[in-house]
């Protein structure tokens, strides 16, 4: 039996092996021409854990005969990566192509690390293909944010993940021995996330605990034995999105208790308290909007102070913010009101800008219109007058819908008192 764990026995070689992300490999997407042309540009792939991130920068490598180094930003410091730019460097007499450097997690890199790849990459010296869960606005620094493109992974859809599940069944070297039937795949699916490591360690481990050569899948059985040996399942953080995902959900949910439960799991589970940080500044903004502006307030001031306060003291800062939110009431008003906007502009395109809202820096602007009839606000009583700001095709949509609580309330009185009737 072989000794590879399945998900890399099942690791593509190929992008014809390539499963998912079709927006960036597909026919005519954007990583496909650049493999076709050869003319490979640093960047960063963005996405959750187990989408392919790695797969894609070792297809790459391999397709273009590149030279590939891998490190990771967990235990690779400024000297490893000195290394490989003095061995691209001294490769560079040999008119041998310049090698591709793959940065796993490079989210985790110092500020110092970063600096230390920016004249290589600026040189062409290498390409560089980082990887991260994380935004890279915030994780990278902007001279090297700057020089890379950002391409954005999507977890798997429920296609995809069927197609993989089809070919570790049939074409693995040891599944393919078994006599293996998928009654049901719900379980399977659902513990997986749209991760598709996470979905082949969950059947690596069903099947090792059956131990069996005739194997009927079901929902029941799937949850079970992930139950009997959730520590197992565990072992590597299977289960990271699974507790921050029940830590946002409880703050949204109103129950304090909940949340600072799965806040003390994080840290308990050694989470960076930055990540939760930022989760929380997303969330003030999100979830609890104008239903309680300072939210946002203290989550910024939350974000800053455990940037510069470590753990143990972290934690009651983490703890306060997140009690307060849990607490808070909530809306979500505004974020489904920038949804709203852009879906409009999605399916009416950019309508025309009315001519008394445009800006008119020269005579001939003026002459044709632009800002006539524009009411300066503050020239009227109570600083409001009643005129037209959105585009004539679309000038009755609502997008901001307020609702149902104490400041949202006043806020929804004071513009049916400026507009009357739109806003009753």
């Amino acid at each position: 039996m072989s000794n590879q764990p399945l998900a890399e026995r099942l690791r593509p070689v190929s992008l014809d092996d390539y499963i998912g992300q079709k927006h960036l490999v597909g026919q005519d997407a954007v990583i496909r021409k650049m493999i076709a042309t050869g003319r490979l540009s640093s960047f960063i792939l963005w996405g959750p854990p187990g989408v392919g991130k790695t797969t894609l920068a070792k297809i790459i490598a391999n397709t273009l005969n590149r030279p590939f180094y891998i490190l990771s930003a967990i235990n690779s410091g400024v000297k490893d990566i000195r290394e490989v730019i003095d061995k691209a460097k001294n490769n560079q007499f040999f008119s041998a192509p310049n090698p591709i450097l793959f940065i796993d997690e490079i989210h985790r890199f110092s500020k110092a690390q970063q600096d230390s790849l920016l004249g290589a990459v600026e040189q062409g010296l290498i390409t560089l293909i980082g990887a991260t869960t994380e935004n890279p606005s915030f994780e990278v620094i902007s001279p090297l944010l700057s020089r890379c493109q950002v391409y954005v992974l999507k977890s798997l859809e429920k296609e995809d993940l069927l197609i993989l599940l089809d070919r570790a069944i049939h074409q693995d070297i040891e599944l393919s021995k078994k006599n293996i039937v998928v009654e049901e795949d719900e379980a399977l699916l659902r513990f997986s996330g749209g991760d598709a490591r996470k979905l082949l360690n969950v059947l690596e481990l069903v099947l090792n605990v059956t131990g069996e050569d005739e194997i009927v899948i079901t929902n029941e059985m799937v949850t079970q034995r992930l139950q009997e040996n959730l520590a197992l399942y565990d072992k590597n953080g299977e289960m990271h999105y699974d507790i921050i995902s029940a830590f946002i959900k409880s703050i949204r949910g109103g129950d304090p208790d909940a949340a600072v439960y799965y806040l003390a799991r994080m840290l308990e589970g050694g989470e960076d308290v930055k990540f939760i940080a930022r989760r929380l500044l997303i969330l003030s903004a999100e979830d609890v909007g104008l239903a309680n502006p300072n939210a946002l307030l203290l989550a910024q001031s939350t974000f800053d102070a455990v940037h510069k306060i470590g753990m143990p003291e972290s934690r009651i800062i983490l703890s306060e913010c997140t009690i307060y939110l849990a607490t808070s009431p909530k809306s979500n008003s505004i974020c489904s009101a920038i949804d709203e906007a852009i879906g409009e502009v999605k399916l009416s395109g950019h309508l025309p800008v009315p001519m008394h809202l445009r800006n008119a820096p020269t005579n001939l602007m003026k002459q044709l219109g632009y800002g006539k009839e524009y009411k300066y606000a503050h020239s009227f009583e109570g600083n409001f007058v009643d005129q037209d700001f959105l585009p004539e095709k679309i000038k009755h949509k609502r997008f901001y819908l307020p609702q149902r609580n104490p400041v949202e309330e006043k806020i929804l009185e004071r513009l049916q008192n400026w507009w009357k009737t739109r806003f009753s």
